[in-house]
């Protein structure tokens, strides 16, 4: 299983569109992107590819990453960021299945594979696929897993990719705070890679409108806000299940620079043999 980071910024990206703050500056002066959010997973038995999530950043990432467009596709939830590069599909594919969870959501009143459908009901060429979470699917030969994680008012999943034949394993934690249901945690545990969402450092928690939640026996918040986990948090998950090797994705341009390109936060084009 190949693992290609095409997206590893969060909604605005690094460097971000008409800032100069130190972070992105050095960016630009390091030649490194965080983009919106993307995986690309390349099962190198069959040579099909998986991707998760459609960045806005579809076109840009496929055209700077040598890794061959997908054979299907998951979606973990319906935010701009995740969901609204699928509109890329039109005029590139012939027949992309694009898989997502069925479970109804209280706050738009349709599950995320009834949002996909809906909202791209003028592309043709994708197939929706409706799963449950916690069914695992047999999907470019890789089993894959939605699991749900807590990222308000929407509803989110994480995501296990597992190869049936090696049992490498890659989980993601989506976008999501630290208070990820147990069962879901069960799911994720020993990952090869872990995918975890740590938007910013802990320390500015102070500068959230409601500040930082689910704090550890220091005090340190493992939750920014409430939808997404620190980078403390991020890692003390990342202990708790027992991952081989852990990258930090979903990183905000809010990062000290000091701390914005220190281990082990992604950047775009990282790539892992599993």
């Amino acid at each position: 299983m190949q693992v290609t980071l095409l997206g590893t910024g969060d909604t605005t990206g690094t460097p971000t569109v008409g800032c100069d703050c130190d972070t992105c500056t050095e960016a630009r002066r390091r030649g490194v992107e965080r983009s919106r959010f993307s995986v690309h997973v390349r099962n190198g038995r069959t040579g099909e590819s998986l991707l998760v999530d459609a960045s806005p950043d579809f076109r840009h990432q496929f055209l700077t990453h040598d890794v061959p467009l997908p054979d299907a596709m998951v979606i973990s939830h319906i935010h701009f960021d995740h969901l609204d590069g699928l509109g890329n599909a039109y005029r590139v594919f012939d027949d992309l299945p694009v898989y997502a969870a069925d479970e109804t959501d209280p706050a738009t009143g349709e599950s995320v594979a009834d949002t996909v459908r809906s909202k791209y009901d003028y592309l043709d060429r994708i197939t929706v696929h409706d799963v449950s979470p916690f069914e695992t699917r047999r999907i470019c030969g890789l089993d894959v897993t939605l699991v749900p994680v807590d990222h308000p008012p929407l509803l989110c999943y994480g995501l296990v990719v597992e190869d049936p034949e090696t049992g490498a394993k890659l989980s993601l934690s989506g976008d999501t705070s630290y208070d990820v249901p147990t069962e879901s945690r069960g799911a994720l545990r020993d990952p090869d890679l872990f995918l975890a969402d740590g938007i910013v450092p802990a320390s500015l928690c102070e500068y959230h409108p409601i500040g930082g939640r689910h704090e550890n026996d220091q005090g340190v918040p493992r939750t920014f806000g409430s939808k997404h986990m620190t980078r403390e948090g991020a890692l003390e998950l990342a202990e708790e299940l027992d991952a081989k090797t852990t990258r930090l994705v979903h990183t905000a341009h809010f990062y000290p620079v000091d701390e914005a390109f220190e281990e082990p936060l992604a950047v775009d084009g990282e790539q892992y043999e599993l």
